[in-house]
């Protein structure tokens, strides 16, 4: 189902199509670099046998250890608590989920739409930054507290900088998911019956981010994720 700025992809999973604005996004790269410079700033992370992930990472109000797939209040390796969620951060959220029962009323068949996609208010976020070559392989978010995923509140994801094709479905198998492309200022929601999709990034499309936007920000090539959840 489409609507005027988004797309139903499937019950509980919504596109929204520049639901971020050009300034929004400089505010958040800016705010994103401030903080990926100080304690619990970006960091390549990698698993103990010695891998790397092919992204720049910065865990906000909690962190996720890829490599123990847990949270915590404290980063491992170096022994930082990581940053706030900034105070802008929450009301782009809010607005999202707003945004994305508007799109959902639109279907005549769904009154309630928060019993398709819960509201949650978000205190993890976790930042990553994918270089032109930036891959993650399909996954689940499954790393949540059991009340959070029983609920399936939802993740929030953000799009800044240069398009994504993005990979769903609802198996591990690369050749029966489903591709969105997310660019620049695109949210993507899933909860709700879609909070398990697999999921993940199979290419990012070198020059395609916004000019303005670079103007505005100097960002260098690649592609900003923000993704959002409620422990």
């Amino acid at each position: 189902m489409e609507g005027n700025n988004g797309i139903v992809l499937r019950p509980g999973m919504v596109h929204l199509k520049g639901g971020i604005s050009v300034r929004d996004q400089a505010k958040i790269v800016k705010k994103c670099r401030d903080l990926g410079i100080g304690a619990g700033g970006f960091y390549q992370p990698g698993y103990r046998e010695g891998g790397k992930l092919h992204l720049k990472m910065m865990c906000l109000g909690k962190n996720w250890d890829p490599d123990s797939s847990t949270y915590g209040d404290i980063r491992p390796f170096d022994d930082t608590k990581p940053p706030n969620l900034p105070d802008e951060f929450y009301q782009l959220v809010e607005k999202a989920i707003k945004d994305s029962y508007a799109i959902m009323a639109e279907d005549s068949t769904i009154k309630n739409p928060e019993r398709v996609l819960p509201w949650m208010k978000p205190d993890i976020c976790i930042v990553n930054f994918y270089s032109q070559n930036g891959r993650l392989g399909l996954h689940q978010d499954r790393d949540e507290s059991q009340e959070s995923l029983d609920k399936g509140l939802p993740v929030i994801s953000f799009s800044i900088g240069d398009s994504a094709e993005f990979l769903f479905g609802d198996r591990s198998d690369v050749d029966q998911a489903e591709k969105v492309t997310l660019e620049s200022g695109d949210i993507l929601i899933f909860g709700g019956k879609s909070r398990h999709v697999f999921h993940g990034v199979t290419a990012i499309h070198s020059n395609t981010a916004p000019k303005a936007l670079l103007e505005a920000t100097n960002l260098r090539p690649g592609r900003l994720n923000l993704t959002f959840r409620q422990y």
